[in-house]
């Protein structure tokens, strides 16, 4: 069994380990940006014309740009992340980070090693990946699969 956090999941589910530098997806982050920036001008536009043209609400959409601006900078700069990611057989997926992607190849190394010898032991300790979405617990992230509810007790 591999165990990440409190999920258990048996080797032979195992199809995928891979350990890379996960980079942040900057097209999306600026794709969002260009969304929230259209809807802060869509609502400067209806208080504007519900006002007629009376409302000062030009140093509020400034104060929101400059908010958006900061936020779309931070994360088109974001460095990549080391992941080791483990993928199952039912199409989901388990995603930890080091601060070193070596260390996360050794990991997977002898995940690769207890599935041909189911009786080796091993234990390291990783940290959660966050993430802002397929949030299913507190340490596992499953993306795809069937009927995915997270952990049941």
């Amino acid at each position: 069994m591999l165990w990440v956090g409190s999920a258990a999941f048996p080797l032979h589910n195992i199809t995928r380990v891979e350990a890379f530098k996960l980079k942040p997806d900057r097209g999306a982050a600026f794709l969002r940006f260009l969304k929230w920036l259209f809807v802060a001008g869509l609502v400067y536009a209806a208080i504007n014309y519900a006002s007629e043209g009376e409302a000062s609400g030009g140093g509020v959409f400034l104060v929101v740009l400059i908010a958006l601006v900061v936020f779309v900078l931070k994360e088109l700069f974001e460095p990549a992340r080391p992941v080791l990611l483990v993928e199952m057989a039912s199409g989901s997926a388990v995603v930890v980070t080091l601060p070193n992607v070596d260390e996360l190849r050794d990991i997977a190394g002898l995940i690769a090693r207890a599935i041909d010898n189911p009786a080796a032991e091993f234990s390291t300790v990783v940290r959660q990946f966050n993430s802002n979405t397929n949030n299913y617990g507190p340490v596992v992230h499953m993306n795809g699969g069937q009927n995915n509810r997270g952990i049941s007790l």
